[in-house]
């Protein structure tokens, strides 16, 4: 396997139990503790990798824009996800959330102009056709 692949089937496995877990989350407390309990998680983390492991952490005012960016549109989006989870079927609210590399596809081919191939905008509508199975 490739250096990337065992990082990305790590991540997917971590992902699948993020995707879990809040579920069960949610049947003791409201969607709004869960997601400051996550995020003291989230930060147990960071501060794992500050202090522990001794990094340093590189400063570019572009990165950091983007990196904070990335942390607050993750954190409002696990909001939702945490009050989509409390009230609807996990397998469907994971399934259609799951569903979010359609906008990042969207965005890196109309602002970063990255090209996808005829199979891949197969794999795009198939996608967006199981938006509508999935919710209907």
């Amino acid at each position: 396997m490739e250096n990337w692949t065992s990082s990305a089937i790590t991540a997917l496995l971590l992902y699948g139990l993020w995707g879990f877990f809040p579920k069960l989350a949610v049947q003791y407390i409201s969607p709004q503790s869960a997601l400051v309990w996550e995020v003291l998680g989230a930060m147990a983390v960071g501060l794992f990798f500050l202090f522990y492991l001794g990094f340093k952490p590189e400063f570019h005012g572009k990165g950091i824009v983007f990196a904070l960016l990335t942390g607050v549109t993750g954190m409002v989006g696990t909001f939702f996800f945490f009050s989509a989870a409390s009230k609807g079927k996990l397998s469907v609210v994971v399934s259609l959330t799951a569903l979010y590399p359609l906008i990042s596809i969207f965005l890196a081919v109309l602002l970063l102009h990255e090209q996808i191939s005829l199979r891949q905008f197969g794999g795009v509508v198939c996608a967006i056709l199981s938006i509508y199975l999935l919710t209907s």
